[in-house]
Formats: C-alpha cells, sequence, structure tokens
C-alpha cells in the first residue's frame, strides 16, 4: 500500500480515532488497543468483554475500521490481533 505518510505518522492520527470508539466499547464492557502498525496495516486487540466475542469481526470493520477510514484515509486496513498473537503480527494477514 502506498500512503502519503509513514507509519509513524500514522500513530498519533490512530489512536485518536481509536478514542473516539473507547467509548461505545466501554458501554458492552469492552477496550481496544494498538498493537503496531506495518505498511499501512494497523494492528489493534480488543480488550475486556470484546474478547471472543462473537460480533468482534463487524466491530473491527464497521466500527474501528471506518472510524480510521473516515478520520484518516480510506485505504486503511485494521486487523484484530488474537491474544497470544502479539509477536506474529506477519501471519496475521
Amino acid at each position: 500500500m502506498n500512503l502519503p505518510f509513514s507509519d509513524e505518522d500514522l500513530k498519533p492520527a490512530v489512536k485518536n480515532s481509536l478514542n473516539k470508539v473507547k467509548p461505545m466499547l466501554a458501554l458492552d464492557g469492552g477496550d481496544i488497543q494498538l498493537i503496531d502498525i506495518k505498511n499501512g496495516v494497523i494492528y489493534v486487540q480488543l480488550q475486556g468483554g470484546c474478547i471472543g466475542c462473537a460480533s468482534s469481526n463487524q466491530t473491527i470493520k464497521y466500527t474501528v475500521e471506518r472510524q480510521i477510514r473516515i478520520d484518516i484515509h480510506p485505504d486503511l486496513i485494521v486487523v484484530n490481533v488474537p491474544h497470544g498473537m502479539e509477536s506474529n503480527l506477519n501471519n496475521l494477514l
């Protein structure tokens, strides 16, 4: 993906977008954490009540990714990192 900014430049903007969705996740006892950004792919991890939730894929796609695309760039991709996979991000795509 050829984006007009570096992964490091993305971090503050991504954190800002994640802060916008955190209150919604908190309503269900959940949270979200930024794990890393590599080549424009944003790796996050759902926390709390969101772990193992049947709706977690929809939450990532239609809430988190949608907000990041609106706020930053329409081509960004968000990947949910399962617990225990934090050191294997290259195997998640």
